[in-house]
């Protein structure tokens, strides 16, 4: 266990203390609530004011007011109950439902009056809330905050979710009529948000364990672990568990080897808990495919200033980096997104028997040219039926769809003791893998063609590609989705010689 408020702590304090409303917000599963239940118990032990912690999760079922507003006010009875804030029997004893554009305001400003110390309350999954009842919410809270000079309100209040401020105007429907200058998203002075764990925090969290039960991550099994979590709490924590409890058993004389690690990842991708199946539910939404379909295929530009990208940064599945290149926010996430994306595709493939695996295999060793001629062909008689499909089903990443379905062909054939290593950046031109199976790696370079300096600019990065790989030889496929031109002209196989290295030029 990290201290919640190792970073933010003296930021939320002072916060409280300029009597601010504020927002948390971070991605799913790194560690809000931990974090806002922690700083109430911090806060009531040190007796200067009364915190509340309050979750509006079951509010995503009622989008109107009339409906909501009383739901609220139970949530807050409910946790007033089960606290040690004094009258808490008789908050809201006597409300008025019909009030309910005014109800929340009210209830909580009488109970303020009978407090004998400022109250603070922590809103948690306050991005549950939708149209109306979002509107009136934060109306309401806008109004006591206005007012507390001369009517008793709350002395600081946080709302907590995985979205800034500026997402909860994209949860009131369009037809709502304009907030204007009283918005009560004026409300929030200012946004917070949590970061991931950094590799020392990570180092010290392992050590907890060992110190508790001897049983020791050994530093490469780390550095693998924060390499493919890149800190993400829930990922970090959750390998872990896999590694100690079902990989070892709990038996504590058995060291946590990177082999052992990487097996725990493999573990969680293939059961697709919770965790990743919220994050994946996100694809389908369209401001989100405007960032993750470029990012796969590395075409396009994203506006970093845009609403779409800072709402997917701030959901936690994607990052930019120092190089300023944007990519998944970690390789777990690249793998689920890739498998999520194209699980239908590999499903119709593996009841193909012209494309079975084992044909694809000599020696123990991949037959790559073998496989993408294989796949040229199934491309040519099926191209337009996934472009088709893509569109309707597999929430309209039409435009990389390319990408996705070689991905579903190789993944196949690595299904039974390898794996791919995805690279997707945005602006990159191009999505690079590394293919790994029986101890043999296989660089691929997958591309757009728009002209024939695509090839010459796909030859130069797949020859560094291949030297960062430790290779000799890779497979350059070009994608060329012109309409004037026929399929004897797009689907070619040649090699090319590169700074020594040995690269075939796959058209398609």
């Amino acid at each position: 266990m990290l201290d919640p408020l190792r970073n933010i702590g003296k930021g939320l304090t002072d916060l409280i203390k300029q009597e601010h409303y504020f927002v948390i917000h971070a991605a799913r599963q790194s560690g809000k609530t931990t974090l806002l239940k922690e700083l109430t118990r911090k806060i009531n032990a040190e007796g200067k004011y009364y915190a509340l912690y309050c979750s509006l999760e079951k509010l995503q079922e009622f989008p109107e007011p009339k409906e909501a507003m009383p739901e609220i006010i139970d949530s807050l009875k409910m946790v007033l109950l089960n606290s040690e804030i004094p009258n808490a029997e008789n908050f809201a004893k006597n409300a008025n439902s019909i009030g309910f554009a005014s109800i929340v305001q009210f209830e909580i400003s009488n109970f303020c009056k009978t407090l004998g110390k400022p109250l603070i309350i922590f809103f948690d999954e306050a991005d549950c809330l939708r149209n109306g009842t979002l509107i009136s919410f934060l109306r309401q809270l806008r109004n006591g905050y206005i007012d507390r000079a001369d009517i008793p309100f709350v002395h600081s209040i946080a709302l907590v979710g995985m979205r800034n401020i500026r997402d909860y105007k994209a949860s009131i429907r369009p037809d709502s009529a304009t907030l204007g200058s009283a918005s009560p998203f004026n409300i929030v002075t200012e946004n917070l948000t949590l970061n991931n764990f950094t590799k020392d925090e990570v180092i010290e969290l392992y050590n907890q364990h060992t110190q508790q039960t001897d049983q020791v991550f050994e530093p490469a099994a780390v550095d693998y672990i924060y390499d493919q979590t890149q800190g993400q709490p829930w990922l970090v924590n959750a390998v872990a568990r896999e590694s100690v409890e079902k990989l070892t058993k709990s038996d504590n004389s058995h060291t946590i080897t990177a082999e052992l690690a990487e097996q725990a990842i493999h573990n969680l991708i293939l059961a697709r808990g919770t965790h990743f199946d919220s994050l994946m539910e996100r694809l389908k939404e369209p401001r989100i495919r405007k960032i993750i379909e470029p990012m796969i295929s590395g075409e396009g530009f994203i506006d970093r200033n845009s609403d779409d990208f800072l709402y997917a940064r701030d959901l936690g599945l994607i990052k930019e980096c120092k190089s300023k290149v944007i990519s998944p926010s970690n390789p777990i996430y690249a793998e689920m997104m890739a498998r999520a994306l194209s699980s239908n595709i590999q499903d119709d493939l593996t009841s193909k028997k012209e494309y079975e695996i084992p044909k694809y295999i000599k020696d123990g060793k991949i037959d790559i040219n073998y496989l993408l001629r294989d796949f040229q062909a199934f491309w040519r008689k099926n191209s337009e039926i996934f472009k088709e499909r893509f569109k309707t089903q597999v929430y309209d990443y039409v435009e990389a769809a390319p990408h996705l379905v070689l991905q579903a062909f190789l993944q196949r054939v690595i299904n039974g003791g390898g794996k791919i290593h995805r690279e997707f950046a945005v602006g990159s031109g191009r999505a690079d893998l590394c293919v790994e199976y029986q101890g043999y790696d296989y660089p691929i370079e997958l591309k757009i063609f728009h002209d024939n300096s695509s090839v010459g600019e796909g030859l130069e990065q797949l020859s560094g590609y291949i030297e960062r790989c430790n290779c000799e030889e890779g497979w350059l496929v070009m994608f060329d989705r012109s309409v004037d031109r026929s399929w004897d002209e797009k689907l070619y196989m040649r090699e090319e010689l590169v700074a020594g290295k040995k690269i075939t030029v796959v058209g398609c």
